[in-house]
């Protein structure tokens, strides 16, 4: 009789925390390497946290510009792996597929919008003043 799986690999403790977050790491990794919206958001990341240094931002402004990042970053994420099983479950055209990955898709660009708005209140009054 074969052994029963084992998704821990033996591990246990910090070893195992410490291979959950490898995994976490890869996929988005995985997520980046895959996806032309995921390297748009690194550089958007990359561009704000630079304008963020040189207009040197209050603590509570780096705050809100973490979290309009983070969320953008978290629902692209989502969004992907959501695609990538659908795909998986679906391979051929199917309408609630594709209702599944436009709704997906929606939340991107909420959090995108949202972003939008965060860094005109944060960023607009420094650059226009």
């Amino acid at each position: 009789m074969a052994e029963p799986f084992d998704p821990t690999g033996g591990r246990t403790g910090l070893a195992r925390r410490l291979a959950s977050v490898g995994h976490s790491v890869r996929g988005i990794w995985v997520a980046m390497r895959g996806e032309f919206h995921m390297q748009a958001h690194a550089v958007a990341t990359m561009v704000v946290i630079g304008l963020g240094f040189y207009y040197q931002l209050a603590r509570l402004e780096w705050a809100l510009v973490a979290l309009a990042i983070t969320g953008v970053w978290v629902a692209e994420l989502l969004n992907t792996a959501l695609e990538a099983l659908t795909d998986l479950v679906s391979p051929g055209f199917h309408p609630l597929a594709g209702k599944a990955k436009d709704i997906a898709a929606g939340a991107v660009l909420l959090a995108a919008l949202g972003a939008v708005a965060v860094g005109l209140l944060v960023f607009g009054p420094k650059v226009f003043s």
